[in-house]
């Protein structure tokens, strides 16, 4: 800020905004003193915003009156700031940091290459987007198999460090004295079982679980496992939507199911998936329906932008700052006159 200008400031705040007094400033000493978010013209513009209807924060409590109610609940995966944004804005119940991450948005081969560091990365940025939003962040593998103190550790870090209100892990009744740990430290866990895909080695690939008698016995002893446990609530993946639906009915937490049919008590589905934001001949599962075509209009606008690029269209006179014509001119008599003495030494 100029001399000048610094001599113009009087030390009350309540006379350096008042309108009347900046009226009678230059333009120029005007536009620095206003607010940031008004006086920037950088492309780097915060893009959070206030949500038009602004919503109560979802808590547990929320998501058990809702359960009671038979009111399905509504969840979605976010990866980033502008992700989870959107999500919330769009009025999710629940907002899941899914492992997913780390295909959708790290361009990994699958879940397990993620890192701890890289999933409380993507945490913190998704929870500085979400305001109403009930957030949940995905245990990494390697992170809580060891030992449930492993796993408190980890999920202390979550909340911590990834700023998220409750921790996803994936597992059954081997995971149940991991999952009464963290719950005993006041730490929620959503719980995951059916096909999980941390340990998709194991099953044989991505493969459909509960199909036998044998199989939806087991996946019913799981999710009763993790419910005693003290989960809040339960993922079922990849599941006959029969056996989903009778395993939502024996439970007294709500179930969210992703390929296991509308009985379950709500619905996950990955963000990039569902919304289109992918090239076409990707695969997807079965159980996906795609709103969307992302991926479709970024092109389009992208490749509207090279052409009026390449064709010189963009940027148009209205995408410029325009100089003073009279500062124009005493600019270009200036250089005209006395180049030599405008060059550095």
């Amino acid at each position: 800020m100029s001399r000048a200008l610094t001599q113009l400031i009087p030390t009350s705040s309540r006379i350096l905004w008042s309108p009347s007094w900046r009226s009678s400033l230059p333009i120029a000493a005007s536009r620095a003193l206003l607010p940031l978010a008004q006086a920037r013209q950088s492309s780097h513009s915060p893009l959070g915003a206030a949500p038009a209807q602004v919503r109560k924060p979802v808590t547990i409590n929320t998501l058990q009156s809702l359960y009671r109610k038979n009111e399905p609940i509504t969840v979605m995966t976010a990866h980033d700031f502008p992700s989870a944004h959107v999500a919330d804005h769009a009025g999710m119940d629940m907002m899941l940091v899914g492992d997913s991450l780390a295909m959708v948005a790290l361009g990994m081969e699958d879940t397990s290459e993620v890192l701890m560091e890289e999933m409380l990365l993507h945490c913190r940025s998704v929870a500085r987007a979400t305001k109403s939003a009930f957030t949940v962040g995905d245990l990494p593998m390697g992170t809580y198999e060891i030992a449930p103190e492993q796993a408190l550790e980890s999920a202390i870090r979550m909340i911590k460090e990834g700023r998220v209100k409750s921790v996803k892990l994936e597992g059954g009744i081997e995971m149940a004295p991991t999952i009464a740990k963290i719950t005993r430290a006041g730490i929620p866990v959503l719980a995951h079982v059916g096909l999980t895909p941390q340990r998709q080695n194991s099953l044989g690939g991505f493969r459909v679980q509960g199909k036998s008698t044998a199989g939806a016995l087991k996946l019913l002893n799981d999710a009763f496992a993790v419910q005693e446990a003290g989960a809040f609530a339960v993922v079922l993946e990849a599941v006959p939507a029969e056996v989903a639906s009778i395993v939502t009915k024996k439970l007294s937490i709500p179930t969210i199911g992703i390929g296991a049919g509308n009985g379950c008590s709500g619905q996950v589905l990955v963000q990039v998936d569902m919304s289109g934001n992918f090239p076409p001949g990707r695969f997807l599962p079965k159980f996906v329906k795609k709103y969307g075509d992302v991926w479709g209009e970024s092109m389009r606008a992208i490749q509207a932008y090279k052409e009026d690029v390449k064709s010189r269209a963009y940027p148009a006179t209205e995408h410029t700052y325009p100089m003073p014509k009279e500062e124009l001119s005493e600019f270009e008599r200036l250089i005209g006159e006395n180049r030599t003495g405008l060059e550095p030494e």
